[in-house]
């Protein structure tokens, strides 16, 4: 069986602190995500909402009109500065999300993510499927889909010389099924830029990123804005790298930072012969939930 993941492949996790300064935030991200390169970072990955504050009010005002693509630079600037640092750095580069504006229809936003290949060539788009909706009395309530759109599509990104990663963000890690079908289809890596709270950070964070990676014995990674308890929204940081075997390798703790961790190739293979979980799946019982899903154009 060959590998999923053709060769070994570093992965950078950057963990900013975003503040009202959009120019300032971008900048930001461009010193950390150098820093990752010059760490030996094949892959780097921004967090969810990194040009701009998080919280549904602020949406409306840092987004971006992403299509028709490439934006100009007026439309975008994130756009333009992913693409440029991604060749910059030499890497593959997760711009965490953004707030996109709708070129038909000013009034709908999304919260979406871009990926650039090192030649700065934008290679998927993604736009959150799950928006997070939440009321847990006493402790926090937010709901995105006052502003926000969901997304369509499971977004499944090929790196020519390493194999496919998933790309989802925040919410999406709560529902397995985007998971598994992205495993199923080959993705050796599951990347999650989130803004997970202090009430479901301390609850689901690591949990979930576990769960992802014993669920499909691949490795997960989960990419968090700093911690700001000055802000309006307080993130819970902790950014993770998890292995197939659901070992937590590397993770942050709540300011800002970048972690490296390499990941194995041979190591996805390796746990799926110790619990095979590939060939011991009864769809005489139960569908493949791969057999479905709708992916990116």
């Amino acid at each position: 069986m060959a590998s999923l993941l053709k060769k070994s492949l570093k992965l950078a996790l950057v963990q900013l602190a975003s503040g009202s300064s959009k120019t300032h935030n971008l900048a930001n991200a461009r010193t950390k995500v150098l820093e990752a390169a010059r760490a030996g970072a094949n892959l780097v990955v921004l967090p969810e909402c990194f040009n701009s504050p998080y919280g549904t009010k602020y949406f409306d005002s840092y987004a971006e009109t992403l299509l028709p693509s490439p934006p100009s630079e007026a439309q975008s600037p994130t756009f333009h500065t992913l693409s440029q640092l991604a060749k910059e750095a030499g890497v593959y580069l997760v711009g965490g999300s953004i707030p996109e504006r709708d070129a038909s229809d000013a009034k709908t936003l999304f919260n979406t993510s871009l990926t650039f290949a090192p030649s700065g060539a934008l290679l998927a788009t993604h736009r959150k499927v799950h928006l997070f909706d939440i009321d847990i009395p006493g402790k926090i309530k937010f709901k995105e889909s006052e502003v926000l759109s969901p997304g369509n599509k499971i977004t499944l990104v090929d790196l020519p010389e390493y194999g496919t990663i998933a790309i989802a963000i925040c919410y999406d890690i709560r529902f397995p099924e985007l998971a598994t079908i992205a495993a199923r289809k080959g993705a050796f890596l599951l990347v999650y830029p989130g803004a997970f709270n202090l009430t479901t950070g301390a609850l689901h964070w690591e949990l979930l990123a576990r769960a992802r990676a014993t669920d499909n014995q691949v490795y997960v990674g989960l990419c968090s804005p700093a911690r700001d308890m000055k802000a309006d929204y307080n993130a819970w940081g902790h950014s993770m790298v998890v292995d197939p075997n659901a070992e937590v390798l590397q993770q942050l703790g709540e300011d800002e930072g970048v972690v490296v961790q390499e990941l194995k190739a041979g190591r996805i293979e390796e746990v799926r012969k110790g619990i095979p979980l590939y060939t011991q799946r009864r769809f005489d019982v139960y569908p493949d939930v791969s057999e479905g899903g709708r992916f990116k154009e």
